[in-house]
Order: structure tokens, then C-alpha cells, then sequence
């Protein structure tokens, strides 16, 4: 793994058209569990972005693999929060989320590192 690895749940998007944040289940499930994530998304102002659309990707940089399951966004909750459904982790290491994220204000992705290890919290 990279010793410079960015784990930060918040990021700007690849053209800085959006600015994300991934919020992990309150307590990370265990491996080959499912759950849940929220992506709230916002314009670089804070503006919540609705309406919008995503295709989610990732896998194992490392170990050349994709996500084991096809998670998507099912629905907004709030005014730019969105529920993300459908993820789990099959083994510890390091994992990519990313998403491009389609909406009335332009398209644009964001690629999201994190590190799954036994007895610890989603980073």
C-alpha cells in the first residue's frame, strides 16, 4: 500500500465541479457483510447538488480486482445526500470507491481510498 495513501472521506472531484463526502456505517461491518454508505455531495460554494446520478466502480488496486458485489445509489435522502447501497469488502486491504456522478450542474468523478483492518473503523 502507498505510504502517502489519502483516506479522507472528503474530496474535491477529478475537475472540481463537486465537492464529496463518503459517510461510512456508523460502526464498520465485518467482512462479507453487507452495508450501506451516504454520499453527500455539494457544489464547491456548499450548494447541495440534487437530482443527480452515479455509477460506482473500485475494487483492489493491489490485488487487480473489482468490488465483489455492484453497489449503487438507490435514492436522495436529503437535498444532496444519497444512499449507496449494496457495498461490502471481502477481505481486508486497501480498497477503491469511485464514482462519476452525473447532474443538471455537469459530470464529473471522484475516487475514494479505503482501508479495511481487522478490529478497526473504515479510514
Amino acid at each position: 500500500m502507498p505510504s502517502n495513501l489519502d483516506v479522507s472521506l472528503t474530496h474535491a472531484t477529478d475537475e472540481n465541479k463537486f465537492l464529496v463526502v463518503m459517510q461510512p456505517p456508523s460502526q464498520l461491518p465485518a467482512i462479507n457483510q453487507m452495508h450501506s454508505w451516504q454520499i453527500k455531495v455539494t457544489s464547491p460554494t456548499g450548494t447541495p447538488v440534487t437530482h443527480a446520478q452515479f455509477a460506482v466502480d473500485g475494487g483492489m488496486p493491489q490485488h487487480g480486482h473489482g468490488l465483489p458485489t455492484q453497489p449503487r445509489v438507490t435514492r436522495e435522502l436529503t437535498e444532496g445526500t444519497y444512499l449507496l447501497e449494496g457495498m461490502k469488502f471481502s477481505m481486508n486491504g486497501w480498497w477503491e470507491i469511485k464514482l462519476a456522478i452525473q447532474s443538471p450542474e455537469g459530470n464529473d468523478s471522484v475516487t475514494f481510498n479505503v482501508v479495511v483492518a481487522p478490529d478497526s473503523v473504515a479510514r
